[in-house]
């Protein structure tokens, strides 16, 4: 009798400057599949992604990316998130807030735990290494169930959004 196979959990590692390029890729394809417009691959908001994600790496209390990568894909999946300061409070005393965001996977490498395992370790990092207590995001509706079963719910207060026009 032939036993299931149980596919491995994802190894997840902490983003480095030299996953710059994936970390840009894998935005502009979340980015696409939520509506925006992204433009080609030389696109200038390509280089200022880039040029930001490679700022920022480097500021590790307040900035991690996690990642997942495939032997043959290479870097197929990642999470990002930013401590935020804001005014401290109660439920705050640090004002430290975390944000969520750039959570993405490669289509060939959807349904594997990838960006469950890049968002969980990302959740760890703000619990143990910020003195962040409080964590937002912006989920897509695929995105949801996700973010739920780990733990996220609707804010008392429902976030609204003014867009300026660019300078």
């Amino acid at each position: 009798m032939e036993s299931a196979r149980i596919a491995p959990a994802p190894q997840v590692r902490r983003a480095t400057a030299d996953d710059v390029p994936a970390l840009v890729r894998l935005r502009a394809l979340m980015l696409a599949e939520m509506g925006t417009a992204v433009g080609p691959e030389d696109a200038p908001w390509r280089g200022a992604a880039a040029r930001w994600f490679t700022e920022r790496l480097p500021a590790v209390h307040e900035f991690a990316v996690f990642v997942v990568d495939e032997p043959e894909l290479g870097v197929v999946s990642s999470a990002a998130g930013s401590c935020e300061h804001r005014a401290p409070g109660p439920n705050s005393p640090s004002g430290l807030r975390g944000h969520v965001f750039n959570v993405s996977t490669e289509p060939a490498a959807r349904r594997r735990g990838h960006a469950r395992a890049c968002t969980e370790a990302l959740l760890l990092w703000f619990a143990e290494e910020t003195g962040v207590t409080m964590v937002d995001l912006n989920a897509t509706q695929d995105g949801t169930r996700l973010y739920e079963e780990l733990g996220f719910e609707l804010p008392h207060f429902p976030a609204l959004q003014l867009r300026l026009p660019a300078r």
